[in-house]
């Protein structure tokens, strides 16, 4: 399982906001998602932080936190 960055640590005293937490998407079984490398496809399977998307010439398993998939 890949690990995610380490969060950078904010002061209580600090004058700078700290960084947001990012929104993981969630995708069901169905759902219409296009791919920046992949292109359009349809999930067709979904793990704990993975998707698997059929992309009609491959299907291909994206891991979270799915930052090149956005659903349509």
């Amino acid at each position: 399982m890949p690990s995610l960055p380490a969060r950078r640590r904010s002061l209580a005293s600090s004058p700078f906001r700290p960084e947001p937490e990012p929104v993981i998407e969630q995708f069901a079984t169905g759902d219409l998602v296009t791919h920046d490398v992949y292109g359009m496809g349809r999930v067709i399977g979904v793990e704990a932080h993975a998707v698997t998307v059929d992309f009609g010439t491959q299907k291909v398993r994206v891991t979270s936190p799915f930052t090149k998939m956005a659903a349509l």
